[in-house]
């Protein structure tokens, strides 16, 4: 599918446009069957679980977000990530920097 919308992109007269319709819709289908949806988390929760599934400690984030007292702050809610830090746990976890966003 992503090499069809690189392909395609916006031409809606393009030759694979129809295919790309077909792809996406069914696509869309197999996600709704088979796709668990994740519910939406809060930041502190989603770092609280991101830590325990690596077997991290409050020190251990020290490159990525500083003290151990500013980690402590920031998990006790007492503090919020910054857009530097919520950039380097994206990385460190390799995940979307959304996940550390405020919903």
């Amino acid at each position: 599918m992503e090499q069809l919308l690189g392909e395609v992109g916006d031409d809606e007269k393009h030759p694979f446009a129809d295919l790309l319709d077909i792809v996406s819709t069914l696509v869309m289908q197999y996600e709704e069957d088979h796709v668990e949806r994740i519910l939406p988390a809060e930041p502190i929760e989603v770092l609280k679980f991101l830590m325990e599934q690596h077997g991290l400690r409050q020190a251990d984030l020290k490159k990525e977000i500083g003290s151990q007292g500013v980690v402590s702050e920031i998990l006790s809610g007492n503090r919020e990530l910054n857009t530097r830090q919520i950039s380097a746990l994206a990385k460190r976890f390799t995940v979307s920097p959304a996940v550390f966003l405020p919903s």
